[in-house]
């Protein structure tokens, strides 16, 4: 699954073109890399988001192409 999608899926960030928009602005890396909004993600995968001067780290745990509001949560662990 494409970057900007799992970011909206899993509701890290709320709308597609705002994840697109991280990742054209580098403020989105899978696996320490500089991730495009096209960067396919697998579960594992380490993704760190930077809003502002925070910095959200998760891993992959699951891919979904649809996930119910309440359950999003479940798709990434918190590792920071």
């Amino acid at each position: 699954m494409r970057i900007d999608k799992y970011l909206k899926v899993s509701r890290i960030i709320k709308r597609r073109t705002l994840a697109q928009e991280a990742c054209n602005n580098e403020r989105v890396f899978v696996n320490g890399k500089v991730a495009k909004p096209s960067t396919e993600v697998k579960v594992g995968d380490i993704i760190e988001v930077r809003f502002g001067d925070k910095i959200f780290k998760c891993r992959v745990t699951s891919i979904d192409e649809k996930v119910q509001k309440n359950l999003a949560s479940n798709m990434y662990e918190v590792i920071e």
